[in-house]
């Protein structure tokens, strides 16, 4: 049949919708392979075939040429020789089938395909952009706002809901705000494509630095370790390949020009960025940074460390509830113990002094 005006509404769907041509195409030889299929009493070895080029649908039957036919998708050599000279048994023959008024069955049958499987296929398209985004970072736009969540928008015709206890607290609630989110998963419902994001999540952190520093996207620094507690500060170690890279100052940038991004997508967060090492003693007193260190104890088996500080800096060292030195370990990956002078001594705990500070508390 030829159906010139039906490729060309084909053509336009995939168009308007964004959808590849082909697997549109694939909806709608379902359909209609289905519509054709009512028209006939044997229908198994039915099969369509479109070809794009010359505007044309074919019907066609298959059969298996065999000794001594036994189903109806079958015919015997001598039937398939009066249609092909050179057929033998295992041969298929194909006959192509001429239904009457298939074109009003083609054009009813498209109309209900389109509206169910191109709704289905558009959910495809959006599940498979955003699977392509999973563990990765997007900016979202606050759409609605209610007591428990807010809602919003990722662009592609998606939205989803984010519980407004998972928004950092400096977040501006407001419709229209812009948030960059995190994709923590990504799933097909029945309802179509769901697509989880958090603002919690240390990841953020991770892909905002990485946004902001060229070096770490060519390979030359490395994240190394990364410890949150989201809304109020992260410790980073940054390690760079490159002697003459400062790892530090990459992630930082001049006069503060990089790190000042992520801390407005934090909505003002804290975020310590320290050198990695490989000595363990220059690791644990960089990731305790701002905290003055008088001696470390590494335990290189057990992967743990006891901290000497003075007796005034014992607090700060620990930090607002612990914070400081869990950060610190979390992100160093070492187990740290901190003890003041009076403490070490009343323990008996040798050390030797990192330099040659004041050891009085």
């Amino acid at each position: 049949m030829k159906s010139k005006d039906f490729f060309a509404a084909l053509d336009q769907v995939a168009e308007v919708r964004g959808l590849d041509k082909a697997k549109v195409l694939e909806i709608v030889e379902r359909g209609l392979l289905n519509a054709v299929k009512k028209e006939i009493e044997f229908n198994e070895n039915v099969r369509i075939e479109f070809n794009t080029e010359k505007d044309t649908i074919l019907v066609f039957q298959d059969f298996l040429v065999v000794k001594t036919p036994e189903e109806p998708t079958e015919i015997s050599l001598k039937e398939a020789r009066q249609e092909r000279k050179t057929a033998k048994i295992g041969d298929i023959i194909s006959r192509e089938l001429k239904i009457k008024e298939f074109g009003r069955i083609a054009a009813t049958s498209v109309k209900q395909i389109l509206t169910q499987g191109l709704k289905q296929l558009e959910r495809e398209k959006i599940y498979d952009y955003f699977k392509e985004r999973e563990n990765e970072m997007i900016q979202a736009e606050m759409a609605a706002l209610n007591k428990d969540f807010v809602t919003l928008d990722l662009g592609q015709n998606l939205e989803t809901s984010l519980p407004r206890k998972e928004l950092l607290r400096s977040d501006e609630v407001r419709i229209g705000a812009k948030l960059k989110v995190y994709v923590t998963k990504v799933e097909m419902t029945p309802k179509g494509p769901k697509v989880f994001v958090s603002r919690n999540d240390k990841n953020l952190v991770k892909r905002l630095i990485e946004q902001v520093t060229p070096e770490i996207v060519d390979g030359t620094v490395e994240i190394m370790g990364l410890a949150r507690d989201a809304g109020d500060r992260s410790k980073v170690a940054v390690f760079s390949h490159d002697s003459n890279v400062d790892p530090v100052g990459s992630v930082v940038g001049y006069k503060g020009s990089r790190i000042t991004e992520v801390l407005e997508a934090l909505q003002g967060e804290r975020v310590d960025i320290y050198e990695w090492s490989k000595d363990p003693v220059e690791l644990i007193k960089n990731a305790l940074e701002p905290a003055k260190i008088i001696a470390i104890n590494p335990n290189k088996k057990e992967k743990s460390a006891v901290v000497i500080v003075k007796d005034k800096d014992f607090t700060s060292a620990i930090g607002s509830k612990g914070q400081n030195v869990r950060l610190a370990a979390q992100s160093s990956g070492w187990k740290i113990d901190i003890k003041s002078i009076s403490d070490a001594k009343e323990m008996g705990i040798n050390y030797r002094r990192l330099d040659t500070a004041d050891e009085q508390s």
